[in-house]
This record gives C-alpha cells, sequence and structure tokens, in this order.
C-alpha cells in the first residue's frame, strides 16, 4: 500500500488507516453493539494486509474503543502508529462534553495510555474546539507532552484556518483530522490549500460519509441506537440525492473492478493535501473490502465524478 508523510517531517502513513469509532460500542455516538473479538480481530486482519496506523480516541465507547485496541496491539505496539484523541470528556452518567482544559488533558492522556497500554501515543490530537478554554492555552500542554515523551506528534481535529494559525504561533500543527468525502466538501475552499501551503498533513475522517457511500447502504438495517438516526443528512430530502449519486457512481467504480466505496475512498486520496483516509471496520471482511481502495483514478473519470456531483448535488 502506498505511504504519504504526514506533514512537514512527519512518519509515513499508508493512504488508508484504521478507524476505531465504531468498535467502541454503544455510547451517545455510537454504531450499534458491536463483538470485541471480531473488533480485534479486524485491527490484526488490517495490520496483516499492510495498514501501518490506526485512529481512535478517549470518547468512543467511552474509554472502550481504546481498550480494544490497547489488547489488540499487545506484542506488535511498536510497528503501528498509533493516534488517539483527547477534548470529549464524560461524566458518570454518561454524559459528554467538549473541553480542553490544560488539567483536563493531562488526565485524559494518563487514562488513554493505560486503556492503549503504552508509554507513548505517536499523534495526540484535539477532538473538537473547545470555545471556553483559549487554544493557545490547550495547545502549550500539547507541546509540553511531546518534550516529556509521552506524544511524539501533536494535531487538531475539526479545526478552521483561524484556529490553525493560533496555535502554530506556539509549535507547529503536525496534522489536521476534517471531514472529507464526495458530499462533504467544505474544507476545499479554504482549509486544505492552506494546509497543503503549510506542510500540515491531512487525515481524512469520514471518507465513505459514515457508510452511504459504500453502496450497500440501507436506513432500514441501522440499529436502533446508531447515531446516523439523528442525523439530517441520512433522512430525506437529502437521503434520495446522495444514494442517487451512489448509483451514478457505480458505473465509474467497475470499470476498476471496484466497490463504489472503494471508489469513494480514491477519490479522497487523490487530493494532493490528503495524507490518508481513515476508514472503519468492525470485521475482517470490512477490512479486506477497504484496503483494495489504494488506487489512482483517471483524470477523466475525475471529471466525470464532479460533473455527477455537481448534477445530483451542486
Amino acid at each position: 500500500m502506498k505511504k504519504r508523510n504526514l506533514g512537514k517531517g512527519g512518519p509515513e502513513l499508508t493512504v488508508v488507516g484504521f478507524g476505531a469509532w465504531a468498535i467502541g460500542g454503544p455510547w451517545l455516538y455510537g454504531w450499534g453493539a458491536v463483538n470485541d473479538e471480531e473488533s480485534a480481530g479486524a485491527i490484526r486482519k488490517a495490520l496483516d494486509l499492510g495498514i501501518n496506523w490506526i485512529d481512535t480516541a478517549a470518547v468512543y465507547g467511552l474509554g472502550h474503543s481504546e481498550e480494544v485496541v490497547g489488547k489488540a496491539l499487545a506484542g506488535v505496539r511498536g510497528g503501528v502508529f498509533l493516534a488517539t484523541k483527547c477534548g470529549m470528556v464524560w461524566d458518570s452518567r454518561r454524559n459528554v462534553k467538549i473541553h480542553l482544559g490544560p488539567e483536563s488533558i493531562r488526565k485524559e492522556i494518563e487514562s488513554s495510555l493505560r486503556r492503549l497500554k503504552t508509554d507513548y501515543i505517536d499523534l495526540y490530537q484535539f477532538h473538537w474546539p473547545d470555545p471556553e478554554t483559549p487554544v493557545e492555552e490547550s495547545w502549550q500542554v500539547m507541546t509540553e507532552l511531546k518534550k516529556e515523551g509521552k506524544v511524539r506528534y501533536i494535531g487538531v481535529c475539526n479545526f478552521d484556518v483561524p484556529l490553525l494559525k493560533r496555535c502554530s504561533v506556539i509549535a507547529p500543527v503536525q496534522s489536521l483530522q476534517p471531514p472529507y468525502n464526495l458530499v462533504t466538501r467544505e474544507v476545499e475552499s479554504e482549509i486544505l490549500p492552506y494546509c497543503y501551503q503549510e506542510g500540515i498533513g491531512v487525515v481524512a475522517y469520514s471518507p465513505m460519509m459514515s457508510g452511504l457511500l459504500t453502496g450497500k447502504f440501507d436506513a432500514n438495517r441501522l440499529a436502533e441506537d446508531d447515531w446516523r438516526r439523528r442525523e439530517k443528512k441520512f433522512h430525506e430530502p437529502l437521503l434520495s440525492k446522495e444514494l442517487s449519486l451512489v448509483d451514478k457512481l457505480r458505473p465509474i467504480a467497475a470499470k476498476y473492478g471496484k466497490s463504489v466505496g472503494n471508489l469513494a475512498i480514491a477519490w479522497v486520496n487523490m487530493n494532493p493535501a490528503i495524507t490518508s483516509s481513515i476508514v472503519g471496520a468492525r470485521n475482517d471482511r470490512q477490512v479486506e473490502e477497504n484496503v483494495r481502495s489504494d488506487f489512482n483514478i483517471d483524470e477523466s473519470d475525475m471529471r466525470m465524478i464532479e460533473q455527477l456531483y455537481k448534477e445530483t448535488l451542486g
């Protein structure tokens, strides 16, 4: 699998990374019930097939995703680039809030290190901006954690350009993790060009739009507690348009002997600002499908995809 550097002086990551959001199990933004043995097996299968990095977060399953990842990496931790996130905390009643206070960040990293069964994290990221805490105070703590050797690289998720600039005054931002796919394209106008210009690595999440662009999406099959049941983009009137785009993409995907999901991931990775796409999986079969996404799309087909997007959703 191809690899790209994560920003200036950063490590080489495979262009598909293993996303561990769904394997966290039930919580406010869960995807329904999971089988931990299948989840751990999926992680090991991903590594066997060449994926060299995993992205998780403390809040996924309220700590459970990190625990599963930690167990799955027993004995192989040194060969895996491990990314996790802080800034979404929960209380005893499972209520979640965004908080990037300095003391909270330090408390969170110790908990993550314990759950992940490691003494360092390769990439530590802010999960979401915290409007209640000056980002300079939060970012200063991240630089301290790096100096202490608890993290190797520091990055952010869901930040805009002004926030990236404020962080960069204190210390370089190694990477940004934004949502990016064929439908969710807000980052194209300003954020991706800025990251490309400044040498900030970009790892895109939801490249298949949380399953909608797989070519297999069926809203009726979602678990009762699946977070997607509450999201507008998974309901009418948008849903029909989005699924219409999926159908129009099938002939292009077939040309490469790929699924629409493979095409969607490859499309994201065609953007020169993108380092890698984070793709979730809950079992071996899904992993085997995801790794088929490492291919280039012809320029003529990229133009056709753009035309279909504009006709359907533009």
